[in-house]
């Protein structure tokens, strides 16, 4: 087999430790070298001198829960440094080793091998800056999360003590409910001074207000509301503090977030999630169909024979596809808009699983040409199927209105 890096290493990376295994090829004849590092960056450091004394091109680490990190950051190339190596991150489950006699110096042998005859296909790793947009984006979907579950907290004490603000107020963390809950702790229990607070449409459903917050609050009830409204507006602040850090970040980014914002369904909390998992350089994708693939939109090939087995959506990038379906089913509310014909078109056929798994990779496909083209989005329109293919279009709805019982006869309008 043709041997295209003679010059590499692979890593066993480790919480504490890296294996490191310096294969080098000259002369018809190979010859490997193993040593143990430390994970400071000290060791680090000699780890990335000694790679440099073997002449060492190219190296491979696995995707290791976090650890990885500070290994690739220690060893990846800088432009604005001499020296560095090019680095490969391996996808565990694509380099397994044969079962048996496994060890982590085998592993990090059977790593450099796999790398020096190129039978590695590298993941995705953005540059620093949009690594760092990650972080912020990742921890404010984490503490959005987080928030989520102390209203429900709070949600749950109000129906203890049968307050039924849930059902009348769209966000109980609201102006409103704000008010309301803060005068409930602080010992208010009369429901006409409670209602009396509602700002807004609010207002509008007073009566109803009043009703629903005659209930039977106690000193409890005050405690644990106080307690959880407490972590509430701290993760309110978090929230605040970390979308001012991320707009600094998509300053240099700001036309191709306000470019994505086009397509229907994402908005400035989406936009900057996109940016920050696929990165704004297309050219580091083989092409669209390796982005959609990558980030787990495309259904598995098993099969066997005449068996196909299952052939669900593979995980891919969690963090990108969760936010993706979310702006799909904000997308498919737009009127008169490509994709939500496209949705009604597929749930009749696939199921509205699958139909908004397929409009969130039309999604990602279009931010796929609007980054890499620099260009806005543009809707197909809600009869871009009625105009792929009239004949289609009028032999499918006169067979409907057969099917329903009518007769039908076609003439051409005037």
């Amino acid at each position: 087999m043709e041997v295209i890096y003679p010059r590499c290493a692979g890593l066993d990376v480790h919480k504490d430790t890296v294996v490191a295994c310096c294969r080098l090829a000259a002369d018809g004849q190979i010859r490997n070298e193993v040593r143990t590092f430390q994970t400071t960056t000290r060791a680090l450091m000699a780890l990335r001198r000694w790679l440099q004394e073997s002449e060492c091109t190219h190296v491979v680490m696995e995707s290791t829960g976090v650890y990885w990190k500070p290994v690739w950051h220690a060893l990846e190339r800088d432009p604005e440094a001499e020296g560095g190596f090019d680095c490969v991150l391996a996808n565990p489950a694509h380099v397994r080793n044969v079962p048996g006699r496994k060890s982590d110096v085998s592993d990090a042998q059977w790593l450099a091998d796999l790398l020096a005859h190129g039978l590695i296909a590298p993941s995705f790793v953005p540059e620093r800056l949009t690594q760092q947009m990650r972080d912020l984006t990742r921890t404010h979907t984490q503490i959005t999360r987080e928030l989520g579950r102390h209203v429900q907290r709070i949600q749950r004490t109000l129906e203890d003590a049968d307050i039924k603000l849930t059902g009348l107020l769209t966000d109980l963390t609201g102006t409103s409910g704000m008010a309301m809950l803060k005068a409930l702790v602080h010992g208010e229990r009369n429901p006409e001074v409670l209602a009396a607070l509602a700002v807004g449409r609010a207002k509008q459903k007073r009566a109803e207000l009043v009703e629903a917050l005659n209930g039977h609050f106690r000193e409890h009830h005050a405690f644990m509301v106080e307690l959880h409204l407490k972590q509430v507006e701290a993760l309110q602040e978090a929230l605040r503090t970390i979308e001012a850090k991320l707009g600094e970040a998509l300053k240099p980014l700001h036309n191709k977030e306000s470019l994505l914002c086009t397509i229907h369904g994402i908005g400035h909390t989406s936009a900057p999630v996109i940016l920050a998992e696929v990165g704004h350089d297309m050219s580091r994708f083989l092409g669209v169909g390796n982005l959609i693939s990558w980030a787990g939109f495309c259904p598995k090939m098993n099969q066997s024979g005449p068996t196909r087995k299952n052939t669900q959506v593979k995980k891919g990038a969690p963090w990108l596809k969760a936010m993706l379906v979310q702006c799909a089913w904000a997308a498919i509310n737009v009127k008169d808009s490509y994709l939500r014909a496209r949705y009604f078109r597929l749930r009749a056929r696939r199921g509205s699983k699958k139909a908004i798994l397929a409009i969130a990779a039309d999604m990602l496909r279009a931010a796929y040409f609007i980054l890499k083209r620099n260009v806005p989005y543009q809707d197909l329109g809600a009869d871009f199927y009625d105009r792929l293919d009239h004949s289609k279009a009028t032999t499918s709805l006169v067979k409907r209105l057969r099917n329903l019982g009518y007769e039908v006869s076609l003439s051409p309008a005037s």
